[in-house]
C-alpha cells in the first residue's frame, strides 16, 4: 500500500499573458482522429510508464475505445521532427467544462522545454471551446514539476486529498 495525495486544479478563466512560443522550429501537434486502442495505449504507456500510470493498464479495451472514440473527447499528439514526443487528452464531456484527462511526454523529451510549450499549445486549446472551467488532477506520482508547471500555467488548486492505493502493478 502507499499513499499518494491528489491535487485538483482548475482555471475558471484563460491566463493573462501570451502562450509561450515553440522552443524549436521542428514542432507539430495534431489531433489523432478516431485513435485505436492500441495506439492510445502506446501514447499511454510511454508517458506514463516511468509516473506509474496503471488506471487504465487492465481496462478492457471497450471502455477505452468507448472514451477515445467519443468526439468529444481529443487526442492532441505532439512531434519533433517528425517523432512523436507526448500527448494530451482534452474531454469535453461535460457541458461548459474541459477535463484535461492526461498529460506528458515521452522520457527522451523531457527537460528541452517541450513541456511548457506544450502545456500553453494545450491550455489554449481548451479555451477555444469556451468552457466556464478547464480542470485537471495530478498526484505525486506524477513528474515533481507537474503540480508547478500546472500553476505557472494559470491553473489554482481547489481540493486536495490523499488516498491508499495497492501497489502500482
Amino acid at each position: 500500500m502507499a499513499e499518494v495525495e491528489i491535487t485538483y486544479l482548475e482555471m475558471l478563466a484563460p491566463p493573462d499573458g501570451e502562450p509561450i512560443p515553440p522552443p524549436r522550429n521542428d514542432l507539430q501537434v495534431e489531433r489523432a482522429e478516431n485513435p485505436t486502442v492500441d495506439y492510445y495505449r502506446y501514447l499511454y504507456d510511454a508517458v506514463g510508464d516511468q509516473w506509474q500510470w496503471f488506471d487504465l493498464r487492465t481496462a478492457p479495451d471497450e471502455e477505452i475505445a468507448k472514451t477515445v472514440q467519443d468526439p468529444n473527447v481529443e487526442l492532441w499528439v505532439l512531434s519533433v521532427g517528425g517523432e512523436t514526443a507526448g500527448y494530451a487528452e482534452l474531454d469535453r464531456r461535460i457541458e461548459n467544462e474541459v477535463q484535461m484527462a492526461y498529460f506528458g511526454l515521452f522520457p527522451q523529451f523531457i527537460g528541452q522545454g517541450l513541456g511548457a510549450y506544450f502545456l500553453s499549445w494545450t491550455v489554449g486549446q481548451a479555451w477555444s471551446y469556451r468552457p466556464s472551467r478547464f480542470w485537471l488532477h495530478t498526484c505525486t506520482l506524477d513528474h515533481p514539476r507537474a503540480l508547478g508547471n500546472y500553476r505557472r500555467a494559470g491553473f489554482v488548486p481547489y481540493d486536495k486529498r490523499t488516498v491508499r492505493i495497492d501497489d502500482p502493478p
